[in-house]
């Protein structure tokens, strides 16, 4: 199986993911980025590679990250250490900083034992698989090893906080002035810079959730965890509520009754709102094959082109790339507004959702409004052949004759899971008495004809 995932090198802290993989994966990194034009015009002008590592506040990633910092600078790389910080923070200032690369020590929204390691490209943007296939090689490869003078020093980065929070307030259209909101910080990376930049902005601002122990991260609260930031939006009498994960790349709102409104959502509102500004590049919206079809209605109806991807932001980034997007995400709140950011941000999301909500004076159930979800049934049969789903006539005849029924008021999906031997029914329809019968009934279907 492939180090690498869909998002980095992720695993439980001391079981597969340790301290000597740490060091071992940044010294591989060290050599694999450490090529190119642009590394070795800098060694020709006498300059050292540098580059920018965070963490979120996991115990395990005080040694990890410090492991990884040792694996650079002993490859002759200088490391700027910037802390605690969200992942788009560390995106944003490796191409702020100018450094060539950067490492972000997080396990997102997984529970506190486990960590992970995501590796940045220049500029901050996430590596293709090419390279980090290049990268998992080479652990087994030479590393460099440089002695006396060359090799690298590790300093701290002690502005890394304000300069991410004034990048934040300045991509602002307007500020939030007479919204309340309470923002749930999943005790995670952005607990200490995230109410800071939406009070900033201007808003009221209850915290929960921002009180990281290095063991407490994502239990109970942030975006995974809905339920206490909707009791407490309608306790304080808050406009909305807005929810980060461990390391602050996603943004879920719940609305003042306490009603959840999700990436799909969100990304209807910006997008119809960046459409007006004239900031909706070609006019299209970049999703993957797991949003609502709600989303694909509403869009349709305010001439928005909603262009599909594989499941995972890093596809959805770049699908952005490619076409020059500035707009896309995923269901689960990974939204990026390439404008202003590199990869999906909790916080320049939220603060964009706020922007909206007081530029047109509408609560965040009426911004809401714009899209209808329709109901969504998501079944995994396990134990089939994921491979068979493209390939069998009979499966094949069954989803069809299930669009047909469907029409325009409902959708089918059938994918094979990516690492393990299941295959991911999905239906949505205008009711979920509907979606129910027509997603058990494919899944019997997989069930029987994809059978190992």
């Amino acid at each position: 199986m492939p180090l690498f995932g869909t998002d980095g090198v992720r695993g439980l802290a001391n079981g597969p993911l340790t301290a000597e993989l740490a060091l071992r994966l940044a010294q591989a990194t060290a050599v694999v980025l450490g090529q190119g034009r642009t590394a070795e015009a800098r060694r020709s002008a006498g300059k050292r590679l540098t580059a920018i590592v965070a963490r979120d506040p996991r115990i395990s990633g005080e040694f990890l990250a410090a492991a990884v910092s040792a694996g650079l600078a002993s490859s002759g790389v200088d490391v700027l250490d910037a802390g605690v910080l969200p992942t788009p923070a560390a995106a944003f200032l490796i191409a702020e900083k100018d450094a060539d690369f950067g490492v972000m020590v997080s396990a997102s929204h997984n529970p506190a034992p486990d960590n992970g390691i995501k590796i940045f490209a220049r500029g901050g943007v996430k590596l293709p698989d090419i390279v980090e296939q290049r990268i998992e090689s080479h652990l087994a490869g030479p590393m460099l090893q440089p002695t006396g003078p060359d090799v690298g020093r590790i300093r701290r980065l002690s502005d890394a906080e304000d300069v991410y929070v004034l990048h934040l307030l300045g991509s602002l259209p307007n500020r939030l002035g007479g919204l309340h909101v309470v923002l749930d910080c999943a005790h995670g990376a952005a607990a200490g810079v995230s109410p800071e930049t939406f009070r900033d902005a201007g808003a009221r601002v209850t915290v929960i959730g921002a009180d990281p122990d290095g063991l407490n991260i994502n239990d109970g609260v942030g975006s995974t965890h809905l339920a206490q930031l909707a009791e407490a939006v309608k306790a304080h009498g808050a406009d909305l509520g807005i929810a980060h994960d461990g390391d602050a790349d996603r943004c879920l709102a719940v609305d003042a009754a306490g009603n959840i409104v999700d990436g799909d959502q969100i990304m209807a509102i910006l997008a119809v709102a960046m459409k007006g500004r004239g900031h909706l590049t070609g006019d299209t919206l970049v999703a993957t094959v797991m949003s609502n079809l709600g989303l694909h209605v509403a869009m349709r109806e305010h001439g928005i082109n909603v262009l599909q991807t594989a499941v995972g932001d890093r596809y959805v980034l770049e699908a952005m790339n490619e076409g020059g997007f500035a707009l896309g995400g995923e269901q689960s709140g990974h939204v990026i507004m390439s404008e202003y950011a590199t990869t999906g941000d909790g916080l320049l999301t939220g603060l964009h959702l706020m922007a909206e909500m007081a530029a047109k004076g509408k609560t965040l159930a009426e911004l809401a409004s714009v899209m209808t979800v329709y109901p969504q049934v998501l079944i995994n049969v396990k134990d089939v052949d994921r491979e068979g789903v493209a390939a069998d006539e009979l499966l094949g005849e069954a989803v069809r004759r299930v669009e047909q029924e469907l029409g325009t008021e409902g959708r089918v999906l059938l994918r094979g899971s990516g690492t393990e031997q299941l295959v991911r029914v999905m239906v949505e329809a205008a009711d979920e008495e509907t979606a129910h019968r027509h997603a058990e009934h494919l899944a019997g279907v997989v069930r029987e004809r994809l059978a190992l």
